[in-house]
């Protein structure tokens, strides 16, 4: 990721009190290294729940890929050679990512693709001379029809820039881990072999036919097909505009009884904090000088054959040098090191899938300035029965969005409000082994945005909230709904930045407020699941020019899941970029959520 702005609240603060000839918006600088030389340098950390089986040893391990990312601007991913390790039975896979730098650096964007199909997307943190390391686990149990395959070429892409002033290298390295879980109490899963297999047995198939349409973890798919670019400068698609729209043309086996798409997307550049960004007008009325704009709606478009099949309000994910760097050392913000990917359910569009003909998978960004980088995974499930997969479309409700904008504003005070929605209803049937099944997709997307600028701009307020509500259902003619699945996921995001002119040129202090936070609900028939995520962030950033001198950043994070199996809870306070708490617990508490494993 070439260097992006420091953040966007920080350029509007330093421009807004000025007029069109004022000085460039800041750029995105590492942490100020006077503050780190004080400080042993420590592991950095993205909370989450530990993997059900960390504490398992592997059946097998494999170490694939270890490489020096210096300035790698310009060219392709580097690449390994992956193949299934032999003589190894497992039903779970693990990518282990651990990387360290030394010397100044900012954070960059990078991925992992098996086959060009994309497993993680990831960003670094931010590196002083002091240096820097992390670690973490990403379960890709998902990506076992590709894992169980040999001679596969394994990319890696991590875009860095070394120079005079960038002076910090990565050293990445992945592992994969996998785990033979006989116990249905970790996961109901049955176990695979690094040989091809037949993932579904005859015995089995209605089951697996009906589970499948709950979780991708639950029963990976047959096949996986990457979306994706050619690969020169990273699979990705890269879309510059709210015009850009990137296709891929697929033919599917006509054997398909059950299709899914992953999309991964990560905002960056002009658009990297999309949801602060003012309105076109309110930039041209006061003759500010900056890039940035185009307000603050983003929805990531779906389309088959240039139809709408489904969209993505994306998390906001900040990245290690985003709103104030000093609040993510030594805790990363939500999703830095794991940036989430999102499932769209494609089934009841195999009526229009299974004739045996290519089809174009495509992607926009809708308002999108640049720059949005775009991929996705085509899950499919096959059927190896006797039974010609026959499916057909029973409803499209067509998705039309609806955008509300109101604002209210005299030179560089003001309130701008935006709102959106988004319904979506599809349901098809599919004839296979299984028998007739309906598989009926229900999707709301709610969009609330309110930015206020007052004190001549010198304090800028944004509170930001995207509500997902999911539901699929699998029926039978005779017997109804034999299998459900729902959730609601909530991300709202409150800031507050105020700055201060400082005593000489070019001098600010700039303190800043950020509480953001994930909440998600999920019921798959009678399991279910509660998880909450919220970090709490506090700061004050000195700025001379294009230099952020000094500051102070403390984080707080409330890591909470209660689900069918156990619960988890962890909370963790940093400041002044060392650990001061953190406190782990494995135990429920009242309240926990009730049920059986689907």
């Amino acid at each position: 990721m070439h260097p992006s702005l420091l953040l966007l609240l920080l350029s509007l603060l330093i421009l807004l009190p000025f007029s069109a000839a004022s000085p460039p918006p800041f750029q995105r600088y590492p942490l100020p290294s006077a503050r780190r030389s004080t400080i042993p340098p420590q592991t950095q950390i993205e909370v989450t729940r530990p993997l059900p089986f960390d504490a398992l040893t592997p059946a097998c391990t494999l170490p694939l890929f270890n490489h020096t990312f210096a300035h790698t601007s310009g060219l392709p991913p580097s690449a390994a050679n992956y193949s299934a390790p032999l003589n190894c039975t497992w039903s779970n896979a693990v990518l282990h990512f651990s990387a360290a730098a030394n010397g100044t650096q900012v954070d960059r964007i990078a991925a992992v693709w098996l086959a060009g199909a994309e497993l993680l997307r990831t960003s670094t943190p931010e590196s002083t001379p002091d240096g820097v390391s992390w670690s973490f686990t990403k379960d890709v149990t998902r990506f076992s029809a590709l894992l169980s395959r040999k001679n596969l070429s394994l990319s890696v892409m991590l875009e860095n820039t070394v120079d005079e002033f960038y002076t910090g290298a990565f050293d990445v390295n992945i592992t994969f881990l996998f785990y033979n879980i006989k116990n249905s109490s970790i996961h109901n899963r049955r176990s695979l072999n690094s040989s091809p297999r037949k993932i579904i047995r005859n015995q089995r198939r209605q089951s697996a036919a009906i589970n499948a349409s709950l979780e991708l973890d639950q029963i990976p798919a047959d096949l996986i097909i990457p979306v994706s670019a050619a690969g020169e400068e990273g699979y990705w698609f890269k879309i510059q505009t709210g015009n850009d729209a990137v296709y891929q043309g697929i033919q599917i086996p006509n054997n398909t009884y059950r299709a899914v798409i992953e999309v991964f997307v990560s905002a960056h550049g002009d658009d990297e904090f999309w949801y602060t960004n003012p309105p076109d007008f309110y930039i041209e009325s006061n003759g500010l000088n900056i890039t940035l704009g185009h307000g603050v709606y983003r929805e990531v478009l779906v389309t088959l054959d240039d139809n709408v099949v489904g969209s993505v309000l994306p998390f906001p994910v900040i990245y290690t040098g985003g709103i104030n760097p000093l609040f993510w050392d030594p805790i990363v913000a939500i999703g830095a090191f794991n940036l989430p990917s999102y499932e769209i359910e494609l089934t009841p569009f195999l009526g229009i899938l299974l004739d045996d003909k290519k089809h174009y998978f495509g992607f926009g960004v809708a308002d999108a300035i640049s720059f949005w980088l775009v991929d996705a995974n085509l899950h499919l499930w096959l059927d190896d029965g006797p039974v010609k997969v026959q499916a057909g479309p029973i409803k499209y409700k067509n998705p039309n969005n609806c955008v509300e904008r109101e604002s209210s504003f005299a030179q560089l005070n003001g309130k701008f409000e935006t709102e959106g929605e988004r319904k979506t209803e599809f349901s098809g049937w599919v004839y296979s082994s299984a028998g007739n099944l309906t598989t009926s997709v229900t999707t709301k997307l709610e969009f609330e945005n309110e930015i206020n600028y007052k004190s001549n701009g010198t304090i800028v307020k944004v509170e930001h909230e995207v509500k997902v509500k999911k539901q699929i259902q699998i029926s039978l003619p005779s017997s109804g709904t034999v299998a459900s699945f729902s959730v609601e996921s909530k991300y709202p995001l409150e800031l507050k930045t105020t700055s201060v002119a400082g005593s000489g040129p070019d001098n600010y202090l700039v303190s800043t407020e950020l509480e953001v936070s994930y909440q998600e609900e999920k019921k798959i028939d009678h399991f279910q699941s509660k998880l909450t995520n919220k970090q709490e962030c506090s700061g004050w950033m000195f700025v001379h020019g294009e230099d952020v001198l000094s500051g102070a950043g403390a984080t707080s994070q409330t890591y909470t899941v209660k689900d069918s199996l156990g619960c988890y809870s962890r909370k963790v306070s940093a400041d002044e970029g060392a650990v001061v708490s953190d406190n782990e617990n494995f135990l429920c508490s009242a309240g926990v959520v009730s049920g059986s494993s689907a």
